[in-house]
């Protein structure tokens, strides 16, 4: 397999939501939330046609780039704001792996789809399926790769400590799948530690983005970019307000052309002239418009599960 397509998937796994809306739930400790933004039901159900409409023209974009999508629709039958960020409850890995989740806010369980699980079955070659979710009941939680940052080709998982990066769970999905542990405690601005390490760190096939000052300890920070750097990688640093502004919620991804960088249009907004271009000698950026869907404290790497599997050579083209 080739470099780009272990870092960079050429498909995902997209949920476009009926009934979304920023998340109760989740609100104590996701900072980048905005729980004011549908005060009433008028509003709320204009939100959710908004974020529906963010993912469908999203999925467009992505697949008008030569990304495979395979978009699923949640109706909210089950009560789950969130269900837009799939990239929580499963993640796929080259040899024919898949892994479920166990997740902190019980509305968040509800998530994890079994048609989703059959579509890769059938699509792409699954060797196995892992499922952590039962730790739930332990209190014991770990996100997906929201709380895993995954450096593929080095075997890296990248995690800032959170209650919902659990160092148990951690500790033995690193077993299972063959990555070293990188963990690091994390503060933002406003002194919150953060929810989810992907909304500060995204790794790609050539350079990785990641906010650096808000790694609390001085020589875990060097040890970051010293491994980044070491994996051959050009490290661009994003400061506190590209942070806040979702710079580091990326996802890299191969497209026909070759690899596109995705992330929200806010997100590219804030980026430097010469961090463009750094990341433009490798990969296309790919801004995508979803600023309802930010309102919930995520953005576009979290709307996107990537599929790191062989696909049959049977499969068909949905």
């Amino acid at each position: 397999m080739s470099l780009v397509s272990i870092q960079a998937p050429g498909a995902v796994v997209m949920i476009r939501p009926q009934r979304f809306h920023p998340n109760p739930e989740t609100a104590a400790d996701n900072a980048f939330q905005r729980a004011d933004a549908a005060e009433n039901l008028g509003a709320r159900a204009a939100l959710a046609a908004a974020a529906r409409d963010e993912v469908t023209g999203a999925a467009a974009a992505l697949e008008a780039a030569g990304v495979r999508v395979h978009v699923f629709d949640d109706h909210g039958e089950h009560h789950t704001p969130d269900s837009v960020f799939p990239n929580n409850w499963f993640s796929t890995h080259a040899g024919g792996h898949v892994a479920l989740y166990p997740m902190h806010c019980p509305n968040r369980r509800r998530e994890r789809r079994m048609d989703v699980v059959e579509m890769l079955k059938a699509q792409y070659r699954v060797q196995d399926v892992i499922d952590y979710s039962g730790l739930e009941y332990d209190g014991v939680f770990l996100e997906g790769t929201g709380a895993m940052v995954l450096d593929h080709v080095d075997r890296v998982a990248y995690t800032a400590r959170s209650r919902r990066a659990d160092p148990v769970a951690l500790e033995r999905f690193c077993t299972h799948f063959n990555f070293e542990p990188m963990c690091f405690d994390t503060s933002d601005a406003a002194g919150r530690a953060v929810y989810h390490t992907n909304v500060m760190m995204s790794v790609a096939t050539e350079f990785a983005m990641v906010g650096l000052d808000l790694i609390l300890d001085v020589a875990r920070r060097a040890e970051v970019r010293r491994r980044l750097q070491e994996s051959g990688r050009i490290v661009i640093a994003l400061d506190h307000a590209q942070i806040a502004n979702f710079a580091g919620n990326a996802l890299e991804l191969s497209g026909a052309d070759g690899r596109v960088l995705v992330l929200s249009e806010r997100a590219a907004a804030s980026l430097t002239h010469q961090q463009r271009a750094l990341i433009e000698r490798s990969a296309r950026l790919l801004p995508l418009r979803v600023p309802t869907i930010e309102m919930a404290g995520g953005s576009v790497r979290c709307m996107l599960a990537g599929i790191h599997l062989a696909r049959r050579s049977s499969a068909s083209t949905a």
